[in-house]
């Protein structure tokens, strides 16, 4: 084969391969923010130590909130590069990889390589797009897959108008919207659906869009790919469908007892903010005369506005709002900005220039976010730091005192499942959209296990008469609840100002009881924060 016919495949690689290599430079460089990052890694962590990458479970138990794609990613990605934020944070990074990529290929395709390349630096350098790139949750995944799924379908029913092949782009559409399911559940394939009829609506062309829509081979290779697990699910767990089907989607979709409650507008300052300073040239040439002359959509114009006011508005309906629900909707923002900034540089005596210190600010704000979400953003559990030399060995039990802090299985690479010991039978606890709700939630699908794991607050003794090391963790305010932290069998082994670790060294108890004395803690020598 001639050197110039592998040319356009190398660069292709080469390009994804710069993409990949910007997202994953600094995903290392801090600890997990609490509680997602700690939670969705200790997840895949689990699955990898325990062999069960069927199930996803958060501290031994099904945890049914969102589908096994991410854990699966990040459990293979520390199988192969070891454990580490980086590694937990790659799924994240693939996502945005797939985004930025498949912005470019269609950019370059329907329009030309330098409005590729400046669409593609604006989606890769706003912030907002960096830091979601480097969080360790599955926002970031499902955003690229629901890119990668709008544009296929875009780039299939041009080419099908234009005579040109596009069955395989199609294919590419129906691949992505699976494993968008797999990644998030049914927002996968509902959101690039509403994309895409939007667009064929206002761009008349809605009988290819239904031609597209009904072709049989693409709905057998999305069953193929999203059918397998939902059905392993509900056939080892009869309540799987209602808890993630109807709970998780339609029932939090429509509900307000959720956390993270905010007005419908919500969105649009966020955007706006998280996405300086490109958002600048929008707003600079929204009313410039050089927009002005150029105000005529093409038809890739309508697709962006439909996929930007779809996404928006579609996370802008319930009330519980996270930043993240909202990345699906930075490709279409980058390639208006891209817009307005080339028809600015197309009056401009510098344009090079100005694109140049524009996009070297914003790289600048991206490294800079990536600091401060480190010194804002640090959870207790890895400020915590136990004494050198000491270990907690495999057979050892922890506890965890009335919290759950979601990194610390990950940060201490614990084996085995966490036992928390809380008040499980208040019934107020259902009401809440919390770390208790979560695990209660999950132990409904194993009570067997969720017995052994959640220890009602006044069941200690089975605990500690076990002569075994355990490690209880909690509040250094703990004492005041568990007055039984102040026997001096209790070791009070690290403290920060927000968690602190007891050591206990086991117990034989004759009557099957823990007898606690009360003799004062000792004292604790200092301890790094």
């Amino acid at each position: 084969m001639r050197p110039s016919s592998r040319t356009p495949g190398f660069l292709a690689l080469v390009i994804v391969a710069a993409i990949f290599a910007w997202f994953a430079a600094t995903a290392w460089l801090r600890h997990f923010t609490a509680p997602d990052e700690g939670r969705y890694a200790s997840v895949a962590l689990g699955m990898l130590t325990s062999g069960d990458w069927w199930v996803p479970r958060l501290d031994g138990l099904p945890f049914f909130h969102k589908p096994p794609l991410f854990y699966w990613l990040g459990a293979a990605a520390m199988s192969t590069f070891g454990v580490s934020e980086w590694s937990a944070r790659l799924p994240s990074v693939i996502g945005a990889t797939l985004a930025a990529s498949a912005l470019f290929f269609f950019t370059r395709r329907w329009l030309d390589t330098q409005r590729a390349v400046v669409v593609t630096v604006v989606l890769a350098t706003l912030p907002f797009f960096y830091i979601g790139a480097q969080f360790a949750n599955l926002d970031m995944l499902v955003a690229g897959l629901i890119s990668a799924a709008i544009l296929a379908a875009a780039h299939a029913t041009l080419s099908m108008e234009r005579g040109d092949r596009w069955r395989g782009a199609l294919a590419a559409t129906f691949a992505a919207a699976a494993l968008g399911v797999l990644a998030k559940g049914l927002i996968g394939f509902v959101l690039p659906g509403a994309v895409f009829c939007l667009w064929a609506i206002v761009s008349g062309r809605t009988r290819a869009a239904f031609k597209l829509l009904l072709w049989w081979p693409g709905w057998c290779l999305f069953l193929a790919i999203a059918a397998p697990w939902f059905i392993g699910m509900q056939l080892r767990y009869a309540g799987f469908y209602d808890y993630f089907v109807v709970t998780q989607h339609f029932r939090r979709f429509a509900a307000a007892g959720f956390n993270n409650a905010h007005p419908f507008w919500f969105y649009g300052p966020v955007i706006a903010g998280l996405s300086l300073p490109w958002i600048g040239w929008l707003a600079a040439t929204w009313r410039s005369r050089a927009e002005s002359t150029q105000r005529r959509f093409s038809e890739v114009d309508w697709l962006m506005l439909s996929w930007f006011v779809v996404i928006v508005v579609f996370f802008s309906i319930p009330r519980s709002k996270l930043i993240g629900y909202v990345l699906p909707a930075l490709p279409p923002l980058a390639w208006f900005i891209a817009r307005a900034l080339t028809l600015a540089m197309a009056s401009a005596r510098r344009p090079q220039a100005a694109f140049r210190w524009s996009a070297g600010i914003a790289a600048v704000v991206c490294l800079a976010a990536v600091v401060a979400a480190d010194r804002y953003g640090t959870p207790p559990g890895a400020r915590l730091r136990l004494p050198a030399g000491t270990i907690v060995a495999p057979e050892d039990q922890v506890l965890m005192l009335d919290v759950y802090y979601y990194e610390i299985p990950f940060y201490w690479r614990l084996k085995q499942p966490v036992l928390v010991l809380s008040g499980w039978h208040d019934p107020a606890l259902a009401s809440h959209d919390n770390w208790r709700n979560e695990l209660l939630d999950a132990g409904r699908f194993e009570p067997e296990r969720a017995a052994r794991t959640l220890i009602d607050i006044d069941k200690v003794d089975p605990v500690f008469c076990a002569p075994r090391r355990t490690w209880v963790i909690g509040s250094p305010a703990a004492v005041m609840a568990a007055p039984w932290l102040n026997d001096k069998r209790f070791v009070r082994t690290a403290q920060n100002p927000d968690v602190a670790v007891w050591r206990f060294d086991g117990a034989s108890c004759t009557d099957g009881r823990f007898h606690a004395d009360a003799a004062a803690v000792p004292a604790l020598p200092g301890n790094p924060a």
